[in-house]
């Protein structure tokens, strides 16, 4: 195994030409993660910031925020799809704070996913200028996610758009459960076992306005990814590129949707299904709390990084289990995954990286390579509010 690690760390190979911050980054993660963790509170401050920021700051300007901040190239265009999940964040934010600015940041958000939904109710799959400019299943989902807590916060006037996305993704499905008819032109062909994370978003617009078939759709499609799943928790067909070995960001959208699942059918079989992918996953988690980046079919280490976006929505997971379990090993992981991207997390630094969340750790990882990520900030703010919430349990 330790053969298998050093030969994928060996393929990140130093690149001729990088700006001066690409090696700068590069060279500090080499030598480790910081002894120091900030703690939940100020990683949470920080990470809200950065997301502020990645609004102000979107080469689009649009309202959206920007996908990420990358070390080659700086902000980029705004990005539907994870700004649809980062507005029940940005909400959740306000609420705690009884924050007016933060609120009108998730309304601008809001409005400007309304405004770029197509009349038949999907959303475009990558930035907002990217092509082919298609609806897509999964980035739908997401911004279902948020169209849903739109609703809820803010009243009837996300309502019809909420409407539009949940009946195009009940109508559009499979009779097995699987989405196959919009797929996203930005990653490998084939059934997403993943895509119970936008079950979830159908869970949520069910929840909003019961009687319409959403709910019973999303469960149709978690009850086929569960015919993907094997007896440790492990899912096929559950990966952006590679299914043999996938990325612990898919597996956390699996998890995290049939545990979505769960709490909306109260399903037994669900939980279980939850559990076992749960167990293995923590038992995956080092001592220091890496968990590489991409995991094979025993949960065995594929990768020389970590996917840092992958360990917070993990960390979220797990503590999503120990609070309906009550079981130790499922909240002993989950901090341990928080501290460690807590500590890859810097909250003083240079303002584009100041409370940004990196793809990979080390920066040149093969999962958001040199970039911070908007949804990786999204995760630990969530994960991180969540640990707060669960105290010295």
């Amino acid at each position: 195994m330790r053969a298998l690690l050093v030969k994928i760390r060996n393929t990140l190979t130093p690149q001729a030409g990088l700006p001066a911050a690409a090696r700068m980054e590069r060279l500090s993660d080499r030598r480790g993660l910081p002894a120091f963790d900030p703690g939940p509170q100020a990683v949470v401050k920080a990470c809200t910031a950065w997301l502020c920021a990645a609004q102000d700051h979107s080469s689009s300007n649009d309202g959206g925020v920007a996908r990420d901040y990358s070390l080659l190239t700086g902000w980029a265009g705004s990005y539907p799809e994870t700004t649809g999940y980062i507005i029940p964040t940005m909400i959740a934010l306000a609420q705690r704070a009884e924050d007016a600015a933060l609120h009108a940041r998730a309304r601008r958000m809001l409005d400007w996913c309304v405004a770029i939904q197509f009349p038949e109710g999907g959303f475009q799959g990558g930035k907002i200028d990217s092509t082919p400019r298609v609806p897509v299943t999964f980035n739908t989902g997401q911004i279902l996610l948020g169209l849903a807590a739109g609703v809820a916060a803010y009243g009837g006037v996300y309502q019809d758009a909420m409407h539009r996305a949940a009946r195009w993704l009940r109508d559009s499905q499979d009779a097995d459960g699987c989405w196959r008819r919009h797929p996203t032109p930005f990653a490998s062909a084939g059934d997403k076992a993943y895509e119970t994370h936008v079950a979830w978003g159908l869970f949520e617009a069910d929840r909003i306005a019961p009687g319409h078939g959403y709910g019973a759709a999303g469960l149709r499609q978690v009850d086929w990814a569960l015919t993907k799943q094997r007896p440790n928790g492990w899912f096929a067909s559950n990966c952006l590129d590679n299914p043999l070995l996938p990325l612990t960001h898919t597996i956390g959208y699996a998890l995290r949707g049939v545990l979505e699942a769960h709490r909306y059918a109260a399903r037994d079989d669900l939980l279980d299904a939850a559990a076992r992918t749960g167990t293995s996953v923590a038992r995956a988690v080092a001592a220091d709390g890496h968990l590489a980046g991409r995991l094979g079919p025993d949960f065995q280490p594929g990768a020389g990084y970590a996917c840092l976006t992958g360990s917070a929505q993990n960390a979220h997971c797990l503590f999503l289990l120990y609070q309906l379990t009550g079981e130790r090993h499922y909240l002993d992981a989950a901090r341990r995954l928080n501290r460690y991207v807590r500590r890859a997390v810097s909250i003083d630094g240079p303002a584009h990286a100041r409370g940004g969340v990196k793809g990979s750790f080390p920066v040149d990882g093969d999962y958001g390579t040199w970039a911070y990520l908007n949804w990786a900030a999204k995760f630990c703010i969530d994960a991180n509010l969540l640990e707060l919430e669960l105290g010295h349990a």
